[in-house]
């Protein structure tokens, strides 16, 4: 084994994507009908239309982190650069989803935490 196949193998970014690769490979094995309906229904998804195949994968990367899919996070920062974003790209993509993610959890603080705050607190004083 050479010593960057030797790097690859020890490299967990790099390990990620082959046990997807893997486990993808086993589920399509196992279930053919659905992997060939979803690969289908993934690559129509992805591929050029009104937004690029560029811009998909920082939605996707977006949604990956938000979402704290590690696998999928993995998987569109590799789609993102492969097509072509820079390191600026994907880092105000990322803090786009930063700011979303704060941003619903502010939202849900300010309005339905408050809501339960009065609501419960109300029916505890009656309560006791």
């Amino acid at each position: 084994m050479d010593q960057q196949q030797q790097q690859q193998d020890n490299n967990p970014i790099e390990m990620a994507l082959q046990e997807y690769k893997e486990g993808i490979g086993n589920f399509t094995k196992k279930m053919p009908n659905i992997a060939k309906k979803y690969n289908a229904f993934t690559e129509a998804c992805f591929a050029d239309g009104k937004l690029s195949q560029k811009e998909k994968q920082m939605i996707a990367l977006g949604i990956s982190v938000f979402s704290q899919d590690e696998y999928c996070i993995i998987y569109h920062t590799k789609g993102c650069l492969d097509q072509g974003c820079s390191e600026e790209e994907i880092l105000e993509t990322v803090g786009v989803t930063a700011a979303f993610g704060g941003g619903a959890a502010m939202s849900q603080a300010v309005t339905l935490v408050q809501e339960c705050i009065s609501t419960i607190g109300n029916n505890n004083s009656q309560l006791q």
